[in-house]
């Protein structure tokens, strides 16, 4: 029995996924984070951020959480913040998804948008602002801060490596900050060397080389390099365009019943590419980060990427 929603945090599921493309002695399996009770990955996070704050004495225990995020960090950091006196503002694009604010108000943060043209570089900027005119608040930004990686290093990694025995021969797992793929690949490849860690881009990042330029699939993507990315642990880059990760994303809803974003559609098509280069017998993991429906206003599942 739960008595606070932050213990539901964690312990998501493993799924195994099928696929006409993936041959037949090959396992993909992905770890289904939008199970968490904020609906993503980040929940872990959140609760790291806002622990470190306190502890740190970044903030007092009434003071403001101020966060640049593309939404689930916000939302995160909201869950975290239920049952204490710690107020939690969040600045995201304009043109992320309606949903995830409206979350993010739903749990008691305030919201506020910047221009889309600028990107989430502004509103990193604008957080910087806020945090510099309101007393006793502290910007965690996910996007520089070490409690990002360590947080899946420390979490998700070891459910993975737990859940699976340590049968893993390829992770893959899509990167925004890139906190979640450098913690969980560099605690992977502490335990077995071998394994192969794949990032997974959409089109418009530039991981791979490209062209910073728009995209469709939220939640993941890189106009630069941040800081808590370690590009040593790229074994491979695939680079997913938004019309092959919303139509896996598709599939994944009418044919297996998963209810994922388009960043777990692009980390599928990641994996299933893996699958048809891997040895006999491997199992690739994967992640799926957030579910579908805080992306229903973007057109997810509109019929032109069936």
């Amino acid at each position: 029995m739960h008595k606070s929603v932050h213990t539901l945090i964690g312990g998501t599921p493993l799924f195994e996924l099928t696929h006409e493309l993936i041959p037949a002695d090959i396992r993909v399996i992905a770890k289904l984070e939008y199970m968490n009770p904020g609906g993503s990955i980040k929940d872990r996070l959140g609760m790291f951020l806002l622990k470190h704050a306190i502890n740190n004495k970044y903030i007092t225990s009434k003071g403001t959480i101020i966060e640049p995020t593309a939404g689930n960090t916000g939302i995160a950091l909201a869950l975290a913040a239920i049952g204490t006196n710690v107020k939690v503002e969040c600045v995201i694009p304009e043109g992320f998804s309606r949903e995830k604010q409206q979350l993010m108000q739903a749990l008691g943060a305030t919201v506020h948008t910047t221009p889309n043209e600028s990107g989430i570089e502004g509103a990193i900027a604008y957080a910087m602002k806020l945090t510099d005119e309101i007393p006793d608040s502290y910007s965690p930004c996910q996007f520089k801060n070490e409690q990002n990686p360590l947080t899946y290093y420390e979490t998700l990694a070891p459910e993975i490596w737990s859940q699976l025995g340590g049968d893993i021969d390829v992770f893959v797992a899509g990167a925004g900050t890139g906190g979640t793929f450098t913690g969980t690949a560099r605690y992977f490849k502490e335990k077995n060397s071998a394994i192969r860690t794949v990032v997974v881009e959409p089109e418009g990042s530039i991981l791979n080389g490209g062209t910073p330029g728009p995209h469709r699939t939220e939640g993941i993507g890189m106009n630069q390099l941040s800081a808590v990315i370690d590009p040593s642990l790229f074994d491979s880059i695939h680079t997913i365009s938004d019309r092959e990760a919303f139509r896996m994303t598709q599939q994944l809803a009418s044919n297996v019943g998963l209810l994922v974003g388009s960043s777990s559609g692009a980390a599928f098509c990641a994996a299933i590419k893996e699958a048809q280069m891997a040895k006999k017998g491997a199992t690739i993991v994967t992640i799926f980060p957030d579910g579908s429906e805080r992306y229903l206003s973007t057109g997810i599942y509109e019929e032109e990427f069936r």
